[in-house]
């Protein structure tokens, strides 16, 4: 999913921050991850997983808890920006993102749209070249609600549907670093950028609220405008009032809110019963995505608490690591592997398509996403450029020569019988 996870931010009054906490590895920025943080989007992506296989059926809200940490995340490193240099360069953040999502998500792109060609329905295909230009001008979910297509109802026909919280982080990460290249000036900068925050995630709960009351509800669900209420949460709890209140948290009080806020999100996923929950769009999103705020800026500046150690253990660390390449590929292959495997019953054909998924995350991950965003291997210097260019290339040669399948083409019209 989004943005990984650079920018681990630095204690608040000088709290140190043990090596058990960090991963083993930093980013290409060299600042050191928070092994919690990475076992989050581990978690959140097995929600959204199990929520897509039909297994859990609040797990959607994992996506929410993906948007907080990448508010939380990218308006760190923005705020560091601006106090190491005195100012921030959108374009080179922007440079920075494109780096790090772009590969992997041309790369994907372009073998689904071969794989639906060849393997996928016409009805699946249609909608691919349908929603691809959308998809490459990271705006897919604008075209889903212009064009009335139903998130809910509609998905299982598109393997490009869940790539609207892609084009949402996008459009955020456009948006966002010009506001706060504005607002973290002079001496109280934070102060500024956490009440723009606060303010905005209050506005945008608003218009939730105010949409969410539609039959439909995948405008309040997909709109940019509406979503940034976790995107601006997240950022709010990146800013130095909000981590200096966390710091000085008591160790033992963390640990039981830590502990409590995680085990509501768990209960929130199990227990959310689709888009149909009463509250969903009358506040519990927004209350969904203030709890995972609290939890992270918690994790971050209180340190060594048993929510973070459990977060923060190998497999759902490994899992987060993986978390952007894997949600990326699950929804095709869910799509179109799933339905031949129905002999293996539901939870059978479930993990032999995670199995599909991960394996194919994991090659993703190491001869894609790696490679680019260390700048080694075939990624060094121009080369890596020149080969994302043109891949996306033969990508688009791909669009342009797939025929456009027509509907009930090669039935028999019954008018023409007798």
């Amino acid at each position: 999913m989004p943005a990984s996870l650079l920018g681990a931010l630095a204690p608040v009054r000088g709290r140190a921050v043990s090596a058990r906490h960090r991963a083993a590895r930093t980013g290409g920025s060299g600042r050191a991850h928070i092994a919690a943080l990475d076992g989050l989007r581990g978690f959140a992506v097995a929600a959204v997983l199990l929520f897509h296989a039909g297994h859990l059926s609040g797990g959607f809200l994992g996506v929410d808890l993906f948007f907080v940490l990448s508010g939380f995340l990218i308006t760190g490193l923005l705020l560091s920006d601006a106090a190491n240099g005195g100012r921030i360069a959108p374009g080179v953040f922007w440079v920075r993102r494109a780096r790090r999502l772009l590969p992997a998500l041309v790369c994907v792109v372009v073998t689904t749209m071969a794989l639906t060609w060849a393997f996928g329905s016409v009805t699946q295909l249609r909608f691919a070249l349908d929603d691809t230009p959308w998809v490459a001008a990271q705006a897919v979910n604008w075209h889903y609600i212009t064009e009335q297509i139903g998130y809910w109802n509609a998905s299982d026909t598109r393997v490009f549907a869940h790539l609207w919280s892609i084009a949402v982080e996008w459009q955020f990460y456009l948006a966002w670093p010009l506001v706060v290249a504005v607002a973290a000036r002079g001496r109280h900068a934070q102060r500024v950028v956490a009440a723009v925050a606060g303010a905005g995630a209050v506005a945008a709960g608003a218009l939730m609220v105010s949409l969410g009351a539609a039959i439909d509800t995948t405008r309040a669900y997909e709109g940019t405008d509406t979503r940034a209420v976790a995107l601006l949460l997240g950022a709010l709890a990146a800013t130095a009032p909000v981590r200096g209140l966390a710091a000085r948290v008591p160790r033992r009080a963390a640990d039981a809110l830590c502990l409590v806020l995680a085990m509501g999100l768990a209960v929130a996923w199990a227990m959310t019963d689709g888009e149909k929950a009463p509250m969903l769009f009358k506040g519990g999103l927004f209350l969904h995505s203030l709890a995972a705020a609290v939890l992270i800026v918690l994790m971050a500046q209180v340190p060594g608490t048993r929510a973070a150690r459990i977060a923060g253990s190998r497999l759902p660390r490994r899992l987060g690591e993986l978390s952007y390449s894997l949600y990326l590929w699950h929804w095709p292959v869910y799509l179109l592997l799933l339905p031949r495997l129905s002999a293996l019953g539901d939870w059978g054909a479930t993990a032999a398509a995670i199995a599909v998924s991960l394996a194919a995350a994991a090659a993703t991950k190491r001869l894609v996403e790696d490679p680019v965003r260390f700048r080694s291997g075939w990624a060094r210097g121009h080369r890596g450029l020149i080969t994302i260019v043109a891949l996306a290339l033969v990508g688009a040669a791909l669009w342009a020569a797939i025929p456009v399948p027509v509907p009930g083409a090669g039935t028999v019209d019954i008018d023409q019988l007798g």
